[in-house]
């Protein structure tokens, strides 16, 4: 499992502002663009359709800034369940690849790279070691993980099974898990045929177990993901 260093070390082009600073990054034909850091989940500035040399230009403020077809999002820092919930995980997958080095780990922050428009920032995201060859820079993913991992929040639940499941089904991430961490479930979709099917969805109250093609033999019970 990887620590990833802030975005100002990974592109050398990092601003520190506060939350509700408004910024002005360069625009088409040199006009100027505002980029406002709001404190929810929602675009900061709706109609500007930002790109990667923007994104690099975003204040490493501790929270999450994403591009999603330009728009920009920022969701708040994590509270302390879904820190569990994220180092649990983790702690697993990355013990079992320590036995099966079949492929590698990564924790938030960490920049996957779709487009010059689509810049997302998982929870959590797993590369099999011929999808790392593959799309795996010093600086960021450049590419489709085969797994992402969101953890939801009450800014974000709704961008997960929507905005967020569209982007990685049109860009090919083989699996796609949603953690809801107010009641304890977990849906997974998969990729049969390019698009995205619920293949489960399972609850910690039902006591079930989360398994995956992509880790044959790795076992996630829900009783240890969910634990504080």
């Amino acid at each position: 499992m990887s620590v990833m260093p802030g975005r100002d070390e990974r592109s050398g082009a990092g601003r520190r502002g506060p939350a509700s600073e408004a910024r002005f990054v360069s625009g088409v034909q040199g006009s100027p663009r505002v980029s406002r850091i709001s404190n929810d989940a929602r675009p900061a500035n709706p109609g500007v359709k930002l790109t990667y040399e923007d994104f690099v230009l975003f204040p490493d403020d501790g929270k999450r800034h994403e591009l999603i077809d330009g728009e920009h999002y920022v969701t708040p820092s994590p509270n302390t369940k879904h820190q569990a919930i994220a180092i649990n995980l983790a702690g697993m997958i990355w013990s079992y690849l320590q036995q099966r080095p079949i492929g590698r780990v990564f924790g938030a922050p960490f920049d996957v790279v779709f487009s010059d428009f689509d810049v997302v920032e998982p929870d959590l995201l797993y590369l099999s070691s011929a999808r790392a060859a593959a799309v795996l820079t010093p600086k960021h993913a450049k590419g489709a993980p085969d797994l992402v991992v969101e953890i939801g929040s009450k800014g974000t639940r709704k961008r997960d099974e929507t905005i967020k499941r569209r982007l990685y089904e049109r860009f090919g991430v083989s699996e796609y898990w949603v953690i809801d961490p107010e009641i304890d479930t977990i849906k997974v979709y998969r990729r049969p045929g390019g698009r995205y099917k619920r293949a489960a969805e399972l609850s910690l109250e039902d006591g079930d177990v989360l398994t995956t093609p992509l880790l044959p033999g790795l076992d996630l019970p829900l009783a240890k993901i969910f634990e504080n």
